[in-house]
């Protein structure tokens, strides 16, 4: 399966990471290759340099946007919440059409510091505008509810024993997501939430996660839905 990654950071790698070894071709996308290859500072929480990791993962292919997702079957949003909708521009309509979009964003805002607050909610979600924006992609907003290391590894939480969301208006296409989060990653209890508004409380239950993180200073964590 050729699968295109949009967003170079450290969800973006991680997921890449996992996704080679599963034998998929991944392509990076990011708005400028040739300097994300050059990225020598290192990456968030002291992780190593997009440089460094790239040349522990060579296989995967570093494009800009809407190369990587020309070709790709199936395309994961990893960016930045408040870039999100540029990035989709930037990839454009004609290369997502007709796609399975698994959209991993938070419309989370840092400009206060922490904790931060979301710059959309309540009444609306990024999920919901980024369908909107591309009404011929089928958005599947998943892996939103947990951090990085959890979405490739459930197991390292609890052996696995916790509960991963997703919603999404067309539901063969939440179908074949969920399948392939318990193939690839070994998710075992994914839960179907409903349409796309369902988006409102996957991305509010973000201000609860954070909140948790600034008290235990550990992302290992998830909630269980026991019914």
């Amino acid at each position: 399966m050729k699968i295109a990654i949009l967003g170079s950071g450290t969800v973006g790698q991680t997921l890449a990471g996992k996704l080679i070894a599963t034998g998929a071709a991944v392509s990076l996308g990011t708005r400028d290759p040739e300097a994300t290859k050059a990225r020598v500072a290192a990456g968030a929480s002291d992780g190593p340099s997009f440089s460094a990791w790239h040349a522990m993962h060579p296989t995967v292919r570093v494009a800009t946007f809407a190369d990587a997702a020309a070709t790709a079957d199936l395309v994961i949003l990893a960016a930045a919440g408040r870039t999100a909708l540029e990035t989709l521009e930037q990839t454009g309509a004609e290369n997502l059409t007709g796609k399975v979009l698994i959209d991993v964003t938070n419309p989370l805002d840092f400009s206060q510091g922490f904790p931060p607050f979301l710059s959309v909610c309540n009444t609306d979600s990024l999920g919901e505008r980024i369908q909107a924006a591309f009404p011929n992609v089928h958005v599947v907003k998943a892996l939103n509810t947990v951090a990085a290391p959890v979405m490739i590894a459930p197991d390292s939480v609890h052996d696995g024993n916790h509960t991963l969301f997703v919603c999404g208006n067309d539901d063969e296409a939440k179908a074949k997501v969920t399948r392939h989060l318990k193939s690839w990653f070994g998710w075992r209890d994914v839960l179907d939430l409903g349409n796309i508004t369902n988006a409102r409380g996957t991305e509010g239950y973000l201000l609860l996660w954070t909140r948790i993180y600034g008290t235990t200073k550990s992302p290992l964590y998830n909630v269980d839905v026991r019914r």
